[in-house]
């Protein structure tokens, strides 16, 4: 019996020393017909925070990050634990304490408030949290991001699969909103699509496109985009996401129990492992998912992570 309670209580400080330790985890993605001047590109992807602190002022976290050189920053969401909090502090420490933000990129989770405030009574502007991030740095990716010394070229999934000339179609036909805050909604939209137009003359060249999304794109989400008309599914070189939290519980031999993910038979419970976190390719398309640093309660009770340390991610651009 004491044996038992020895293992139990042995087990929970190891999990609470886990949960609290922050691993680096290194990965070449091979890129066909890669540019040489994107040969050893780096990208940091941070992910799925979840408010969580890691030391004072997020110390540890951000020592972690500063000792690695990288080209560009991205936080794939959920760096909130829900769409309604306004527990900012732990990311904006974070966002404070990183020095290499030349160009740092966000897209949102589900756990972090839309981009956006619209509502009849005020006027339509982007919401506290994303102007606090983009105050200490942070660039809002709401369609496409360049860089102007390297081939490269980032983009928010969501718009990326939407024809923008169709979408400009639409908006035009539409018509001028009378309310101030509705127009000034479709000029913000305008003005995103048009800017997506520029894809087509990048899909002309040998340039590198990246789309950022907070969700996996599964096989069965990516037929779908390919076999539906109303969509655009691009030729991706590399889909960067999180959520998953590299299914949060996992257990020796059998990996994750769980990962939230509505396109997969019982919702995501006993998932096909390759398909949690890591590199995989489906039909073409490269896609790398991060297990992200914190933790939710998808599973009720379980608001922890276990033989699962969180982690932050160095993607390294490699010729095939």
């Amino acid at each position: 019996m004491l044996g038992l309670l020895f293992v139990f209580v042995v087990l929970i400080l190891y999990t609470i020393w886990d949960n609290n330790r922050i691993i680096v985890v290194e990965q070449e993605i091979e890129i066909e017909d890669l540019p040489s001047e994107l040969e050893g590109f780096t990208i940091l992807q941070v992910t799925d925070l979840h408010e969580k602190e890691f030391g004072k002022l997020q110390k540890r976290l951000t020592s972690k990050i500063n000792h690695v050189p990288y080209d560009v920053i991205v936080f794939t969401g959920d760096l909130l634990d829900s769409s309604t909090s306004t527990n900012y502090q732990p990311v904006y420490d974070l966002l404070d304490g990183i020095h290499n933000k030349e160009h740092a990129l966000y897209v949102g989770g589900n756990a972090d408030p839309s981009n956006y405030l619209l509502h009849p009574n005020y006027p339509f502007q982007k919401v506290e949290f994303i102007k606090g991030m983009e105050e200490r740095g942070v660039r809002l990716l709401d369609s496409i991001y360049s860089l102007n010394d390297f081939p490269i070229h980032f983009l928010e999934f969501e718009r990326a699969i939407v024809d923008p000339s169709r979408k400009l179609s639409e908006i035009e036909a539409r018509g001028v909103p009378k309310n101030d805050v509705y127009k000034d909604y479709f000029k913000n939209e305008r003005k995103l699509n048009e800017d997506m137009l520029s894809l087509e003359q990048i899909k002309q060249s040998n340039d590198v496109i990246i789309a950022l999304h907070h969700y996996p794109i599964v096989d069965f989400r990516i037929d779908f985009y390919r076999d539906n008309p109303q969509y655009n599914f691009r030729n991706f070189d590399l889909i960067i996401t999180g959520h998953y939290h590299g299914g949060q519980i996992r257990l020796p031999f059998l990996g994750a129990l769980f990962v939230p993910e509505p396109w997969y038979d019982r919702n995501g419970l006993f998932p096909p492992q390759d398909r949690v976190k890591g590199l995989w390719e489906y039909e073409g398309t490269k896609q790398y998912v991060s297990a992200g640093l914190g933790s939710s309660d998808a599973i009720p009770f379980l608001k922890f992570r276990f033989l699962n340390p969180p982690e932050i991610n160095v993607l390294t651009l490699k010729r095939k």
